[in-house]
C-alpha cells in the first residue's frame, strides 16, 4: 500500500523502488503470507472505547471527552473565575466577586451596528484546518457543503467570531474551488489565511481586536444568527 501510495503521489519510480529495497532490508517489508512480526510489546486497544475530544480547558494536552464537554467546561469555568475575579480585586484593592456567572463582568463588542454581549463559553474563535486532513478530503468536502447548507439557509457568524481556513496543503484549496465550495466558506467568514499550523498551536492572533471590551451591567442583545463551526 506504501508503494501503491508513492506512485500515486507522482513519485519517481527510482524513488519507489528505494523506498521498496530499504523496507526490505529493514524487514519492515510485509508481504502476503509472511510470519507475524514479533515484537517486545504487544498492546492492544478496543476501539469502541475510543471517542471525539477536546483539548483543555487551559492546556492543549489535557483531554476532554466530547460528551462531557459542557460539565467539564461548567466545572473549570468556576474556578478560572475565582481566580480572575480576585486578581482584579487584589489589583483595584477591594474585595472580589463571587465566582458566580452573574456577579463576574460580561465582555462586550464594541460593534457599531450591534451591541452584543458575551457570556462566559461564547465562540470568539472559529477555524476550519486540514493540517491533519490534507489526504482526507471527504472531510473538508463535508466542512464546505455545511457551509453551504448554512448560507442557503440564511445563517451568519456572530460578529465577535474570529474565522479562518488555513489547510495543510494548496491541493485542499483547488478541490474546493472546483467542488464550487469555497465560495459558502469565504462567505461566512471562514477565508484563506494561509497553509500550515494557525489556531491548533495558538497561532490565532488576538480575537477582534479593537472589538471587545468589559463592562458590568451590560444587557445582551441577539442577532439572528448562528455560532457553529463548519
Amino acid at each position: 500500500m506504501t508503494l501503491d501510495y508513492l506512485r500515486l503521489s507522482g513519485r519517481e519510480e527510482s524513488h519507489v523502488k528505494l523506498v521498496e529495497a530499504y523496507a526490505k532490508a529493514q524487514g519492515m517489508f510485509r508481504v502476503s503470507g509472511a510470519a507475524d512480526p514479533i515484537y517486545s510489546e504487544t498492546i492492544e486497544l478496543d476501539l469502541a472505547t475510543v471517542e471525539p475530544s477536546l483539548a483543555g480547558p487551559k492546556r492543549p494536552q489535557d483531554r476532554v471527552s466530547l460528551k462531557q464537554a459542557k460539565s467539564g467546561f461548567q466545572a473549570a469555568l468556576g474556578s478560572m473565575m475565582t481566580s480572575s475575579s480576585k486578581k482584579g480585586a487584589e489589583a483595584a484593592g477591594s474585595s472580589h466577586v463571587s465566582a458566580t456567572t452573574g456577579g463576574a463582568a460580561a465582555a462586550v463588542a464594541d460593534v457599531p451596528e450591534i451591541a452584543t454581549a458575551l457570556d462566559h463559553g461564547a465562540v470568539v474563535i472559529a477555524a476550519i484546518t486540514s493540517c491533519t486532513n490534507t489526504s482526507n478530503p471527504s472531510v473538508m468536502i463535508g466542512a464546505g457543503l455545511v457551509a453551504k447548507k448554512a448560507v442557503e439557509r440564511g445563517l451568519e457568524r456572530q460578529p465577535w467570531v474570529k474565522t479562518s481556513l488555513a489547510p495543510g496543503s494548496k491541493v485542499v484549496t483547488e478541490y474546493l474551488k472546483k467542488a464550487g465550495l469555497q465560495k459558502y466558506l469565504d462567505a461566512l467568514g471562514f477565508n484563506l489565511v494561509g497553509y500550515g499550523c494557525t489556531t491548533c498551536i495558538g497561532n490565532s492572533g488576538p480575537a477582534a481586536r479593537g472589538r471587545v471590551g468589559r463592562s458590568r451591567g451590560a444587557k445582551p442583545r441577539r442577532r439572528v444568527g448562528a455560532e457553529r463551526e463548519p
